[in-house]
């Protein structure tokens, strides 16, 4: 059976954004001053930079599902050519996201950071269960340069599921603990 074919695994999506909603909390809660001051593992970012890095692509989500959705009605042949444009601006790309994660976590720590992961989650659960199968099975080209968890092409669910594995990733980078 084809992956279109196949009905979405919504319960698993859905967990997967609980089990991290309750990860950033704890991570968040835990944290000190000087925990968050920490460099990450890996990185040039500090511990509070990626927390909201982290949290910042569940909100990227909500973006990508738009174009996956505009993207997914068009001719496959818009979606690379996008996706090749992305790809051109990679270098840029990278500058921006380290800088956006400097500065964003300048504004969404503590409490201010969970509330609005909170919200963003909570959008992203009740879209999930809005969307039909068919929805869900739509795919575009993505700027696979951008990140390690883009694919060449992915399909909405796979887009729910990015900010987990992105998540994920960058968990593991963290010098809290």
């Amino acid at each position: 059976m084809a992956l279109e074919e196949q009905p979405a695994d919504r319960a698993s999506i859905h967990a997967e954004l609980e089990r991290v909603r309750t990860d950033l909390h704890q991570l968040v809660s835990r944290a000190t001053a000087d925990d968050l001051r920490r460099r990450t593992n890996g990185t040039r970012w500090t511990n509070g930079q990626m927390l909201w890095h982290m949290a910042f692509g569940y909100l990227l989500v909500r973006r990508l599902l738009l174009l996956v959705r505009l993207f997914g009605r068009l001719p496959e042949p818009f979606s690379r050519a996008f996706a090749a444009v992305l790809n051109a601006g990679t270098r840029p790309f990278h500058h921006v996201n380290y800088a956006g994660a400097v500065g964003g976590a300048l504004v969404f720590h503590g409490p201010h950071l969970t509330r609005q992961f909170d919200r963003t989650i909570g959008l992203l659960h009740r879209r999930l269960d809005a969307e039909s199968d068919a929805a869900l099975a739509r795919r575009m080209h993505f700027p696979v340069d951008w990140d390690p968890f883009f694919q060449e092409t992915m399909t909405l669910e796979q887009v729910y599921r990015y900010a987990t594995q992105h998540y994920d990733f960058h968990r593991a980078q963290l010098t809290l603990e």
